[in-house]
């Protein structure tokens, strides 16, 4: 019976929430979070709700998983460690290059290899693993079937081209994808990810502790950060429509993704945690539905009651992938996950949550110039 549950980066969007459902079951949750700027503000006690939710109510540690002693303060008598800290931001991930590799690799590497040779109690580490690693996914072309396309081209893009095409130019059908598609990462995060699971399916089994990797597509909702110019759709978008900025949609405005409410997201961890179905499999979190990204900047409008501009520019990010959307079959009959909040019930709860929040700075022209300078946004 597990009953004490580790949660790094638990003070983080996924991880808070977590911790609070954990608590509500009766479990002892231990956070080990280093309460990022970037996500939580400069001071979290006052500009991260995130934190606030949960502070006094776990036992936090304030530390960072790339330190062995702050890993040693959290890791006796833990039953169960669910493995959320990371850096997350795809675009980022291409020029700090080396704080990413640190954070996810390293900081992986480091507790699993404390748990090899220590002496602890841990039964099953859960990790947060990503639909990044899939690249550009799953399609099928009309005469070869099934196929795995390369990453695109930047000389096709600056063209004006963003569509995903086989080696004979074929256009081609975008499919869900499933655990099986091949993994074959974009991005620096994409590539991190693909390590930290690789890492954790491989060693964990060896010690006789069960892992379970979930690979999350974009996670939404109430509470997460409004200030981090780096990853988070929707919260980007809504920070620019608050201070009525117009809205830059890349390329053509037809890319997707695939948004998984955050109360979703927290029951397939849960299910990933407690079944024992879960152990040493990896499990797509989504909610099986692509939503092309136009379509979320008009809804974020329409929710607000608030018009700006819709620039559909064609600037690109290296690094970004078209599409991706998740087959949850697996999840679904391994674990009996389906997916509650359709994305129009979700996303008006998040407009409201966010009209009750402050008006945030915008940062994103900042983020954007950064990428610039190094040539990875055109």
């Amino acid at each position: 019976m597990m009953k004490n549950i580790l949660i790094t980066g638990g003070a983080g969007f996924i991880g808070s929430n977590l911790a609070l459902e954990l608590l509500n079951k009766g479990y002892n949750v231990t956070v080990l979070d280093s309460l990022s700027p970037q996500v939580h503000g400069c001071n979290p006690n006052q500009s991260s709700p995130l934190y606030r939710n949960i502070k006094d109510k776990v036992r936090f540690i304030q530390g960072s998983v790339t330190h062995k002693e702050d890993w040693q303060k959290v890791l006796p008598d833990q039953d169960a460690v669910i493995h959320l800290a990371a850096e997350t931001g795809t675009g980022q991930s291409m020029y700090e290059v080396e704080k990413y590799t640190e954070v996810n690799i390293a900081g992986t590497s480091l507790m699993l290899d404390l748990l090899v040779n220590g002496n602890y109690k841990v039964k099953k580490v859960v990790v947060a693993s990503s639909r990044s690693i899939y690249g550009e996914g799953k399609y099928r072309h009309p005469e070869l079937g099934i196929v795995y396309p390369d990453h695109r081209k930047d000389e096709r893009m600056q063209q004006g081209d963003f569509e995903v095409k086989y080696h004979d130019d074929q256009l081609l059908e975008v499919l869900p994808t499933c655990e099986e598609s091949k993994i074959h990462p974009s991005s620096v995060y994409g590539i991190t990810k693909q390590t930290q699971e690789q890492l954790v399916m491989t060693v964990c089994p060896t010690v006789g502790i069960a892992g379970v990797s979930l690979r999350y597509q974009n996670v939404y909702g109430p509470g997460q950060s409004l200030t981090n110019p780096y990853t988070g759709i929707l919260s980007i978008f809504s920070t620019r429509i608050k201070n009525g900025n117009a809205i830059n949609i890349f390329e053509d405005g037809k890319e997707s993704r695939d948004f998984v409410y955050i109360d979703d997201a927290v029951e397939a961890t849960l299910l990933g945690l407690e079944k024992v179905e879960a152990n040493n499999n990896v499990f797509n979190v989504g909610a099986g539905v692509a939503t092309n990204i136009r379509c979320v900047a008009e809804m974020l409008c329409e929710n607000f009651g608030l018009q700006v501009p819709i620039d559909t520019s064609g600037n690109y990010r290296m690094g970004d992938i078209r599409h991706n959307f998740a087959d949850l079959s697996k999840i679904n009959s391994k674990l009996g996950f389906i997916p509650k909040v359709s994305f129009e019930k979700g996303i008006k709860q998040f407009t409201d949550w966010v009209l009750e929040q402050e008006i945030h700075e915008d940062k994103l022209s900042y983020s954007l110039e950064e990428m610039k300078k190094k040539g990875l946004y055109k």
